[in-house]
């Protein structure tokens, strides 16, 4: 049975964690095989778009026990890789959460830009249950995900949060019965979109979010809004825009 499937939709890529016996738990093959899904969606230039699900009835469940009992920092990076991929990815990624996400699962759905919450979903810190320190930037991710408290709770006081109180507190974007069809549906309005332009405006959405006041993302913009205003997707979409103008008209 291949682990990790890739299949596309409509210039949306959905990569599926395909272990449901073991619920999805990230082995170091399996943190292998997502390294290359994302790689080769990137390297594909008709998707514009990554989400990400698990086979039911999980999402993911962390990282398999016994790869973590024998893991030393070596194998702990080698574990990170898998959902780090969707946190470097250069094109939109969408965490389609329909069952637990646990541990490192909940890693790989902070990782990514945005997160949808089925009716099971599940969002579940447990590394201290566990007896083991959070890894992987969990408590970065989590903090600018939601305000403090929430993470404090969870990370510290094992809170879990459904899908309904995910989106409560900022989690999740949205809940939907059917969260891989939302995601996709969701995924697709950068379809429309020059490839090129979605990844920009990406990398200039990490530029300014961090430490940057108003006047530098002026600037950051405008290099990049110049860079596109030159460009021949520009002028093309100019003209049918002008054309359908002049047709109403």
């Amino acid at each position: 049975m291949t682990e990790v499937l890739l299949e596309r939709d409509g210039g949306v890529a959905v990569i599926t964690l395909n272990v449901p016996q073991r619920r999805n738990a990230l082995t170091l093959p399996i943190s292998a095989a997502l390294v290359d899904a994302v790689r080769e969606c990137e390297n594909d230039e008709s998707v514009h778009a990554i989400v990400v699900t698990g086979a039911p009835p999980a999402f993911c469940a962390g990282a398999d026990l016994t790869t973590l009992g024998d893991a030393h920092e070596e194998g702990l990076r080698r574990i990170y890789a898998g959902f780090l991929a969707f946190a470097d990815c250069g094109l939109p990624t969408i965490a389609a959460v329909n069952g637990a996400a646990v541990g490192a699962g909940l890693n790989l759905a902070l990782a990514c830009d945005i997160r949808i919450a089925g009716p099971n979903a599940r969002f579940d810190a447990r590394f201290l249950q566990i007896g083991i320190h959070p890894g992987g930037g969990m408590t970065w991710m989590l903090q600018r995900a939601v305000d403090r408290q929430t993470a404090v709770a969870m990370t510290l006081l094992g809170h879990i949060l459904d899908a309904e109180a995910a989106v409560e507190r900022g989690l999740a974007w949205q809940a939907a019965d059917d969260p891989v069809a939302a995601a996709v549906q969701l995924a697709s309005g950068a379809v429309n979109a020059p490839r090129d332009l979605v990844r920009t405006t990406k990398q200039t959405l990490r530029t300014t979010s961090g430490n940057v006041d108003h006047a530098n993302a002026v600037e950051t913009e405008l290099r990049a809004q110049v860079h596109t205003l030159e460009s021949a997707e520009f002028a093309e979409r100019l003209e049918r825009l002008r054309t359908r103008i002049t047709g109403r008209s």
